[in-house]
């Protein structure tokens, strides 16, 4: 009885630890979307409500952090729970650095909102659409253990750095073509960029994901070919 007592409590307290998570997750999925959002359609408030988001998000990885080392020392989990545990702590610390790149994106916005629209922008809009689809697979990865899509991540990330690779080479040539917009395309580029580091840290979810369902280390494996 009092080992059944034990586990439920470890259970429930993994449960809050990853509810959290998944609170961190949401608020993040939503910052960067009012990010990207503020940026093609110019909106000066969704601009600042992804800068504001990121206070709750910091708080909730501290939260994370704590709970999860409390966890630890108080259950001392083996094995799969083990696994578990300090996975959620690493996702905790991706999706920061996720919201992190909100931020950065909705502050290049706003500066490129207060200037005439740049053409280019279309450039923003297919790394958008991949990268923020890679979060929420990555997520869902990892909360349903899902091994199968947490592999598909990593060729995922090959084809969005081609996309911001493009991007890059195109603003560079409009940076040539048309000097006095060069702030605005430098912001572009520096937007490109953060989409690429989403890309980056949702990888690194789903590399987590697999560790805690499978004990499988892929961080540094090939990434397959989407072919």
């Amino acid at each position: 009885m009092i080992a059944k007592h034990i586990l439920n409590n470890f259970d429930e307290a993994l449960a809050s630890l990853r509810n959290n998570v998944l609170l961190m997750t949401s608020l993040t999925e939503r910052s960067l979307g009012n990010a990207l959002t503020g940026l093609f359609q110019r909106d000066e408030d969704l601009c600042a409500s992804a800068i504001a988001d990121d206070e709750e998000i910091d708080q909730l990885e501290k939260q994370v952090d704590k709970d999860g080392i409390d966890l630890l020392l108080r259950f001392q989990p083996v094995a799969s729970d083990l696994r578990r545990v300090v996975s959620a702590m690493k996702l905790s610390s991706n999706v920061e650095r996720i919201a992190d790149e909100a931020v950065n994106i909705g502050r290049r916005a706003r500066k490129l909102n207060k200037h005439p629209v740049l053409a280019e922008v279309h450039l923003i809009e297919p790394m958008n659409e991949h990268a923020r689809a890679m979060f929420r697979d990555s997520v869902d990865a990892f909360m349903r253990e899902d091994v199968d899509l947490a592999m598909t991540l990593k060729p995922r990330d090959k084809v969005l750095d081609e996309l911001n690779a493009n991007a890059g080479s195109k603003l560079i040539e409009q940076m040539v073509r048309d000097p006095d917009q060069l702030r605005g395309y430098i912001n572009l580029m520096f937007i490109a960029r953060g989409l690429e580091r989403v890309g980056d840290h949702a990888t690194n979810i789903a590399e987590d994901a697999v560790y805690a369902a499978a004990a499988e280390d892929i961080r540094h494996q090939s990434a397959p070919s989407l072919n």
